[in-house]
């Protein structure tokens, strides 16, 4: 049966809307014939049967539908078309608790004509028609109207086999693969060789080849290409390409971060990277903020994660040795470290946030997003991706994949701009002194110099279930700075990051914890040895200053 069209009142605007109908059988059972009803919102499957009608009907939101395609199959003697549309809805799991998002997939068989390329032109309308639905299932998360991901779109994998596990790649093949090809995603596959390898090649890559660079690892490889794009001469422009995470390592707090601002309940593991996949075919674009590091004696280097001294850092780093168990290397590495808690003496130091500067952050979620190297404004925003000029395009499910001696990654030949004088690259730093230098006569001196732990947070996890910072956004644009002071006990350390995991650390009323929001802050640790972490790597030891860049970046949050 070919489709037929409704026009029904849209109750909140009023506008008429056209509502597609039609009847067509599953491609798994022909003998099942279902009547299919696409609304502005929601795909209604309806089985035509003598059954109750609850118990046959399904309705899927268009939110949670990453695309839609049509085809035919090999066989010429067959006239019908087919038509696929994908949806990972949240629906309760099976032998636990919660929800979790979980693969759905609608296909119909299309055969009302004898004519191969008339049901195949059906279905190919049917299909534009889910897509662009979808499309303006526009979602305001905060005040901020985030624009989605245009298709196709162009994206640079970057990743690393030896993270986590060690199983990055059957991940990506397990799932990821799949999703991209659902959601008509062209995407290059570079599998990452060495340390600083993404660092080395988004910093000479020609960028205009890609619309988004997405990392599929842990934490640490997001760090080499952040820092790789602000060493480019170009790096007002190239920093703002969107990045989309993917978890494929041990700590994941990026994703586990992104997952959480779509206000989706806690998962882990596979689910995760599910819900971040999913996330990332949907893609909705939002700013991000970096963080500006100096050390004594090393180059400017940017964070997007954490700064930590203490007892994170060398729980971080002192539980590499565990990394064969994945994310549980955190509890194991937390439990040794306990057993030999140690004081680690310093100077600490921070600008706080003012309130002028939260208000300056309340006006701007009022705001848009606007993505492709625009300014933010109040005006509707443009798509992530450049759209094609190609309406068949619309149709390619195609995938690039690529080992590192096959890619071929065309260096920028762009004009070096005026900012590639700049020594070093990236913005300038306004409101900090040199480390040599008296702090300014606004800064906050800590009275205490005896710490156990100094983390400070520009997302809201540390690991995949640690909630550090539970009311961090991602360009709130401050510091979460917490400090542990001495004199805590065994028990009421333990307690804390117990807390952490659901992020009521806050609430236990710890008084040897402490929690404020800088713009900027200063560490002088006084030990001649130890361990200080950026982004969960190792950086060289001694005083430090930092401040934070708001939303200088681009991150693709769904």
């Amino acid at each position: 049966m070919m489709d037929h069209r409704r026009t029904e009142p849209d109750h909140n605007t009023g506008i008429s809307l056209v509502t597609l109908y039609g009847e067509y059988t599953l491609t798994s059972n022909r003998k099942v014939r279902c009547s299919v009803n696409l609304t502005e919102k929601e795909l209604v499957v309806q089985r035509l049967t003598s059954a109750p009608v609850g118990r046959n009907k399904v309705t899927l939101s268009l939110k949670e539908c990453i695309g839609c395609r049509a085809y035919r199959e090999d066989d010429n003697a067959d006239p019908a078309a087919y038509l696929a549309a994908y949806f990972y809805p949240l629906r309760r799991r099976w032998m636990s608790s919660g929800v979790s998002r979980q693969r759905v997939e609608q296909c119909f068989r299309l055969a009302a004509l004898q004519d191969p390329r008339a049901n195949l032109e059906e279905a190919e309308k049917w299909a534009r028609a889910v897509r662009e639905r979808a499309a303006r299932q526009q979602q305001l998360r905060d005040g901020v109207l985030l624009s989605e991901l245009s298709r196709p779109c162009r994206m640079m994998l970057l990743v690393n086999p030896q993270s986590g596990k060690g199983q990055a790649l059957i991940l990506y093949n397990n799932h990821i693969q799949r999703m991209f090809n659902e959601a008509g995603i062209i995407h290059t596959l570079v599998i990452t060789e060495r340390q600083n390898h993404a660092r080395e090649l988004v910093k000479e890559a020609d960028l205009s080849q890609w619309d988004a660079l997405v990392i599929m690892s842990g934490d640490g490889l997001l760090y080499e290409v952040i820092n790789g794009l602000l060493e480019r001469p170009d790096w007002e422009e190239a920093i703002r390409t969107p990045l989309g995470i993917l978890p494929g390592g041990s700590g994941n707090a990026l994703a586990a971060s992104v997952h959480h601002y779509s206000g989706a309940s806690p998962v882990s593991s596979e689910e995760l990277l599910v819900s971040c996949g999913f996330l990332l075919c949907k893609g909705l674009v939002s700013r991000m903020d970096l963080v500006s590091i100096h050390l004594s004696s090393s180059p400017r280097l940017f964070s997007f994660l954490s700064l930590a001294w203490g007892f994170v850092a060398d729980v971080d780093i002192e539980s590499e040795k565990y990394r064969h168990v994945g994310a549980a290397r955190f509890t194991v590495g937390t439990l040794v470290r306990l057993a030999s808690l140690r004081v680690y003496k310093g100077r600490l130091a921070y600008l706080p946030a003012t309130k002028d500067h939260n208000n300056q952050q309340g006006l701007r979620n009022n705001m848009t997003v606007h993505c492709n190297n625009q300014a933010s404004s109040l005006t509707p925003p443009p798509v992530l991706c450049r759209p094609s000029r190609d309406p068949s395009c619309h149709n390619t499910f195609h995938n690039s994949c690529h080992s590192n001696n096959s890619l071929k990654v065309r260096r920028s030949e762009s004009t070096p701009s005026r900012s590639a004088t700049k020594a070093p690259s990236g913005p300038p730093d306004s409101l900090l002194v040199p480390l040599d230098q008296p702090l300014p006569a606004n800064w906050v001196v800590v009275p205490e110099e005896d710490f156990v732990l100094m983390l400070a947070m520009y997302q809201s996890h540390l690991a995949e279930d640690l909630l550090a910072a539970p009311d961090a956004v991602s360009d709130d644009g401050v510091i979460h700075l917490f400090y542990v002071r001495a004199g805590i006990s065994r028990t009421a350390l333990l307690r804390l990051f117990l807390a952490m995991e659901k992020g009521a650390h806050l609430a236990t009323n710890c008084q040897h914890l402490v929690h404020t929001k800088v713009r900027a802050l200063r560490l002088e640790p006084y030990s001649p040895k130890g361990i200080i972490t950026v982004d969960g790597e190792v950086v060289e030891y001694g005083p430090l200053q930092a401040e934070v860049h708001r939303g200088l970046s681009r991150l693709i949050t769904g």
